[in-house]
């Protein structure tokens, strides 16, 4: 069902690289449903040639399949072999998962893990949980700008002020676009509740019976290295029950903190910069 291309028209230079990237960085945007090519040079902002050429030689490398029946495009097979071989060094999906799955039992709701991705969140994992009636705003791979959603906004509000202005101003286009009730102005508000209640909640501002609560991982140098939430109908996330959620989160935090702090003397030492190419995309929900 998967094709891979055997030879297209080569691409040189660094501007061709930082492109091919970023193209191969927003197919992963679109998660297990795909992206066609139209929403791809839509959502790029390259003209439809240039998006096929990189799309060629992306599925010429592995990195990109494209399904036969649907023509749309996925991550492919190489990007999970060196998806699973960096995981050896950031592995805190790896390292979340008995938490994640903890949580999910306990609580009988679904359980997320978010981490950030510039001025973002992506979401890694998604949990189930056993309650008969259950959200799917979010699903694993579903990325939505910081501050939207439980998660990414525990994630935004560890983060310094002067980055959380930053972000807001660079995800401005994106909210007004996609959340016009939910501008920077109420993010800032959310922030700082957030901050104070000590952990981030979504009283169904995404989708109205969905509510959530997060709570951020940090490295040992204070940094958040992620978040934790859980999602559930509204009548199961009332004060009460938020409360006892947080502190069921909180265990589960430090266990994973606990065992990122054995990685960071590795971590700690790789500098990453910056890519300030950032591409737009539509959200499908937000947890």
């Amino acid at each position: 069902m998967e094709q891979r291309v055997a030879s297209t028209s080569g691409l040189s230079g660094a501007q061709s690289v930082d492109r091919a990237l970023s193209l191969l960085s927003l197919v992963s945007y679109f998660g297990y449903q795909g992206s066609t090519l139209s929403e791809l040079v839509e959502q790029g902002g390259l003209n439809k040639p240039t998006t096929r050429r990189l799309l060629l030689a992306l599925m010429r490398s592995g990195m990109l399949e494209q399904d036969e029946m649907t023509r749309r495009y996925f991550l492919g097979e190489e990007a999970y072999i060196l998806g699973t071989l960096a995981s050896r060094r950031y592995g805190l999906l790896q390292i979340s998962r008995d938490s994640l799955t903890t949580l999910s039992a306990k609580t009988e709701d679904t359980s997320f893990l978010s981490i950030q991705r510039e001025t973002s969140s992506v979401c890694l994992h998604r949990e189930e949980g056993t309650y008969q009636i259950r959200t799917h705003a979010l699903q694993a791979g579903y990325r939505h700008p910081l501050g939207v959603g439980a998660g990414s906004l525990a994630i935004l509000s560890a983060l310094p002020d002067e980055e959380i202005e930053a972000i807001l101003e660079a995800n401005d286009p994106v909210l007004q676009a996609e959340y016009p009730n939910l501008g920077p102005a109420q993010i800032r508000d959310d922030v700082a509740t957030t901050r104070e209640a000590g952990f981030a909640l979504n009283p169904g501002r995404i989708l109205a019976n969905s509510w959530a609560i997060g709570l951020a991982i940090h490295h040992p140098d204070g940094r958040p290295a992620g978040a934790l939430s859980i999602a559930a109908i509204d009548s199961r996330m009332q004060p009460a029950r938020q409360i006892e959620l947080v502190a069921l989160m909180q265990v589960e935090a430090r266990k994973i903190e606990a065992r990122l702090a054995h990685l960071q003397p590795l971590n700690g030492r790789i500098k990453r910069p910056v890519n300030p190419a950032r591409l737009g995309t539509k959200v499908e929900g937000a947890n």
